[in-house]
């Protein structure tokens, strides 16, 4: 039962970005306010619910502030130190993720050592205390090495993909300068990178998205294709069944993303673990029947979970990254002309400042109903269009070369 019997319950969310944002517009068509802890007023959650509290996800006084009266205490992101979380578990407050679970994805180390000893299929990898540790873990290996820190990293941070032995050291080197633990893994042969989507709640109901395939660029994600084409019928199913194991298995309480290599020799192996709303998500919110936002919100407060199932053949997902040279036509002229040649586009946009390689918003293109994922031309005249809509809305300009005024 809520902790406030004369209204609707109460979620907190640790952080302001775009998924407390996104998250907030899932909570008012569920009769609802997201309370959010944000480090700036004009953080884009922080700019659409009344409900806001302005501190740092390091200050127990802030945290304590914004879990005052909540059923529940979840996130945005993962940086909020365990020993706090702790702290906060210790006065009653209901955190979900608990801590216990949410340290897998905050610390690869202990993730990576979880999932070995749960059986799960992960990179061969190793922890490095001191540069021998690099040497012996490259002299037993056939290919290249990557070089993560175990905490802190995201978009590509925090990993070196070594070239060589030196490359390998040099970035080992600077992470244990900068004080963060550091492991070494092989670098896979990979296919393709996948993500599967789940969330649990504390009953212990699972449910699972499509698995989804996810393209990067430069450690970022710019596009997602959802379902993944051309996946044999048996990792889809692995894939899934592993999130749904990951998710009971780590006591995860709301989404679980599980990112995936896919390798060449059709074997899936686990990449990274995040406890919360997802990139690789995002094109639930106009493919599937129930959102990633809505269902994070369903698990945390332990309602029955929504139906995952995609509304359409394929869903793309193209993220709209900030320009080398901010635009001069603004972002609403932009919508303009997008919205007057692809009237079909479903723009979502975070309320962040333009700048280079910046997430700023994405746009979901669904493919026809009546088109197959088995289909390559119709995959690819949808992945065309959004991908289209999301250049044009950060370049103002598009990829095809069409002038309106021609």
């Amino acid at each position: 039962m809520s902790q406030n019997p004369n209204g609707p319950p109460v979620v907190a969310m640790v952080g302001g970005g775009q998924l407390a944002r996104m998250t907030h517009q899932a909570a008012i068509a569920l009769g609802q306010t997201l309370r959010v802890l944000a480090a700036d007023a004009a953080d884009p959650a922080a700019q659409v619910s009344p409900d806001v509290v302005v501190g740092a996800h390091t200050d127990l006084d802030a945290l304590r502030r914004a879990a005052a009266g909540a059923d529940a205490l979840t996130f945005d992101h993962e940086h909020v130190p365990t020993e706090l979380l702790e702290k906060l578990v210790a006065d009653g407050v209901n955190v979900a993720p608990p801590p216990s679970a949410l340290i897998h994805a905050q610390d690869k180390l202990v993730m990576r050592r979880r999932l070995a000893d749960l059986g799960a299929p992960v990179p061969r990898f190793a922890a490095v205390g001191e540069l021998a540790d690099v040497d012996a873990f490259a002299a037993g290996t056939e290919g290249p090495v990557v070089v993560k820190a175990a905490r802190g990293g995201y978009d590509g941070r925090g990993v070196t993909l070594a070239r060589d032995l030196a490359e390998a050291r040099d970035a080992a080197q600077r992470y244990l300068s900068g004080g963060s633990e550091v492991l070494i893994e092989e670098k896979v042969v990979m296919r393709r990178e996948l993500a599967t989507l789940v969330a649990r709640s504390p009953f212990g109901q699972g449910a699972a998205w499509p698995v989804v395939e996810t393209v990067q660029r430069d450690g970022i994600c710019v596009e997602v294709i959802a379902p993944a084409p051309h996946l044999d019928d048996e990792l889809r199913a692995a894939a899934g069944q592993l999130g749904l194991q990951l998710a009971a298995e780590l006591g995860v309480v709301g989404v679980l993303a599980v990112e995936l290599f896919e390798t060449v020799d059709g074997v899936l192996l686990v990449n990274e673990l995040a406890m919360r709303p997802h990139n690789s998500g995002h094109w639930t919110m106009d493919g599937a029947r129930t959102s990633q936002f809505e269902q994070h919100l369903r698990a945390v407060l332990d309602y029955p979970l929504g139906d995952t199932a995609p509304i359409t053949p394929v869903t793309v997902m193209a993220n709209v990254l900030g320009a080398q040279e901010t635009p001069t036509m603004t972002m609403d002229e932009r919508l303009h002309h997008l919205f007057g040649r692809l009237p079909e586009a479903k723009v979502h946009l975070y309320g962040k400042g333009e700048r280079p390689g910046r997430k700023i918003g994405h746009v979901n293109v669904l493919g026809a109903p009546a088109g197959s994922l088995d289909d390559d031309t119709y995959v690819a005249e949808v992945r065309e269009r959004a991908v289209r809509a999301a250049h044009w809305l950060s370049h103002a300009e598009w990829t095809d070369g069409w002038d309106p005024h021609e």
